[in-house]
């Protein structure tokens, strides 16, 4: 993210909880940043919606930032993903902009949006924790995250306990939750009856494969391909 763009970001904070993450909100923002309203649309072209999904961003990047900065290597790993989740939703800076997104996500125009940037936590997550999975796992951890990430996130909207403590412990049941169906799995994995029974969805689940990353471009090694040729 431009510094530029963090600039129009940071001013349009302030005007969220009045308009919303909207158009005007994006006015406003390059108006008190000095910011051509024209330069202010080639940063974010769909206006607050873009914004909403800059802000997001920022909370994802944080979050891993935090994770990174950490030792982890002491935790189970459910409290690893407990940890990150907490973290990633302490990252935002006021629950009224994440309460304004959450109202904007849900308009259908804008639905698929809000779905990719909650699938796109999921998978920094897991990704930041050292996930390797390849096969159709990587689809599920990352579903069954989504749905814990954006329920929690949702109670946490409406929790006014002290440090938010009911959260975190509605957070640790669905992640006990998920372990319990973890357990599950892999006991069906062990039962040889079982396995014969699922033969046929196993079959079709194996031929999911985790999408292959681009290559980072931005890394000390990295060698661009020569241009293609053209004739």
């Amino acid at each position: 993210m431009s510094d530029q763009t963090q600039t129009l970001l940071d001013a349009a904070l302030l005007h969220v909880p009045f308009d919303g993450w909207s158009d005007d909100t994006l006015k406003a923002a390059a108006s008190d940043a000095g910011i051509v309203l024209a330069t202010a649309r080639a940063s974010f072209p769909r206006g607050g919606v873009d914004l909403a999904l800059a802000y997001h961003r920022r909370g994802d990047a944080l979050m891993a930032a935090q994770l990174a900065a950490q030792d982890l290597s002491h935790l189970r790993f459910r409290d690893r993903i407990a940890l990150a989740v907490r973290t990633r939703i302490e990252a935002a800076e006021d629950r009224e902009l994440v309460r304004r997104g959450t109202t904007l996500f849900a308009l259908p125009p804008y639905a698929p949006d809000g779905a990719r940037a909650i699938w796109g936590t999921a998978d920094l997550i897991w990704t930041t924790l050292g996930d390797t999975s390849t096969d159709y796992n990587w689809y599920t951890k990352r579903a069954t995250l989504a749905a814990v990430y954006s329920s929690t996130v949702l109670y946490w909207l409406g929790d006014d306990s002290p440090n938010a403590q009911a959260t975190w412990n509605f957070l640790d049941r669905r992640i006990d939750g998920v372990m319990q169906f973890e357990r599950v799995k892999g006991a069906v994995e062990k039962n040889p009856l079982l396995r014969a029974a699922l033969a046929g969805p196993r079959a079709v689940m194996s031929c999911l494969k985790a999408p292959a990353r681009a290559p980072r471009t931005d890394l000390p090694g990295y060698v661009s391909p020569p241009p293609t040729q053209q004739g």
